[in-house]
């Protein structure tokens, strides 16, 4: 809009007005550009097995290396490295199908 704007300034302004007038508004086009391109670039989205990985979970079912966790409010099928009691936290590590590959959390 604001190109447009300064278009009919080149047009309808004197002869160097309508010319600063152009120049401002592609300036402040190009600003506004980069300033959008930074912004978005710093808050990407993270969805699907990306955001999962590090993720905290609660173990439903004992996993001995098998059982079931709750990740987010949905309930996976996991596989732990090692022996997970019923109520104890994980973090995802990774995935294999649709089975979350855990690990104990540190501390436990």
């Amino acid at each position: 809009m604001l190109i447009l704007l300064a278009l009919l300034a080149l047009v309808l302004l004197p002869a160097p007005w309508g010319v600063v007038a152009l120049a401002a508004a592609v300036a402040l086009e190009l600003a506004e550009l980069a300033l959008w391109r930074h912004l978005l670039r710093r808050y990407r989205v993270r969805t699907g097995v990306e955001a999962a990985i590090g993720a905290a979970v609660e173990v439903l079912e004992p996993c001995d290396p098998e059982g079931r966790i709750r990740y987010r409010g949905e309930i996976w099928r996991a596989r732990s490295s090692a022996p997970l009691a019923r109520g104890a936290s994980g973090t995802i590590v990774g995935f294999e199908g649709l089975t979350a590959l855990i690990e104990p959390r540190e501390g436990q």
